[in-house]
């Protein structure tokens, strides 16, 4: 799996490879109970990210399967009827044929559900950046069948330029004319939360520079390290619970930081 400088997945796997090396570091100075502290929490990075980046590549669900309108299955009425005059004819022969015909019945149309799942769908999508407190996100806006759904994705610069366009989806992948989406999250039925700000519906003539902009590296780092001003008081419990000294204070607010960065950047940050 290679991910390009510019590949919105690029940035998220950097950042975990960072906090990663963050915690091998430590790990020669630390005694028993540290380096089993450094070893969780990598297991956890590692975990996390696994996850997120399974369900961006379309191996984990999206959660757009049941964003089109809710249907009944009448085969499974069809096959009851049909039972249910096998068993007023009194024959065993044919209860049992009817039982075989409902079961069959039932396999098609859970067959006819999984393929109108993984069929691809024709929707309107636009893309909107949600600001809530020191959390920035890219979502699509998602309307079919007059239905709207909230789907978090991973910041692409070029989505800067976007505007309110069709697009095909799947319980598994979103993708329109000339981008391809990754999800960094599953897709809600309400608003999420805080300030929606929506793209501008034409297209604009600044979007290049901003995109050349929120694309850098040190931009993107800056942003998600808000959230490490709480790391000098977690690293502070974690030396009063073990009895450290300064170098434990040290290991303990650059793993926190490290691991503050990587949160916000594998739940798919936005700098814009």
């Amino acid at each position: 799996m290679k991910f390009g400088p510019g590949h919105p997945l690029a940035y998220p796997v950097s950042v975990t490879i960072g906090a990663l090396v963050v915690c091998l570091a430590w790990a020669p100075f630390g005694d028993l109970d540290q380096v089993a502290a450094l070893a969780t929490v990598a297991l956890g990075i590692l975990g996390y990210t696994g996850f997120q980046l399974a369900t961006a590549l379309g191996m984990l669900p999206n959660g757009l399967a049941d964003i089109g309108p809710r249907r009944t299955d009448s085969s499974r009425g069809d096959g009851d009827g049909d039972g249910g005059s096998h068993l007023d004819a009194g024959s065993c022969t044919d209860c049992g044929t009817g039982s075989s015909g409902s079961s069959s019945a039932d396999r098609e149309a859970a067959g006819r559900s999984s393929a109108r799942s993984d069929a691809a769908r024709t929707v309107e999508i636009k893309r909107v950046r949600q600001q809530h407190r020191l959390v920035s996100r890219s979502w699509l806006e998602i309307t079919e069948n007059y239905r709207t759904r909230w789907l978090p994705v991973f910041f692409d610069s070029t989505m800067l330029g976007m505007t309110e366009s069709e697009a095909e989806v799947t319980d598994r992948s979103v993708d329109s004319a000339n981008l391809h989406f990754y999800p960094s999250g599953k897709a809600r039925s309400s608003e999420p939360p805080g300030r929606l700000i929506d793209n501008p519906s034409r297209p604009d003539p600044d979007a290049p520079i901003l995109a050349s902009d929120s694309a850098r590296v040190r931009r993107r780092l800056l942003l998600d390290a808000q959230s490490t001003v709480a790391a000098p008081f977690v690293a502070l419990m974690w030396v009063y619970i073990s009895a450290g000294g300064f170098i434990a204070f040290l290991a303990a607010t650059s793993v926190a930081a490290a691991t503050a960065i990587w949160l916000a950047a594998i739940r798919g940050s936005d700098p814009s």
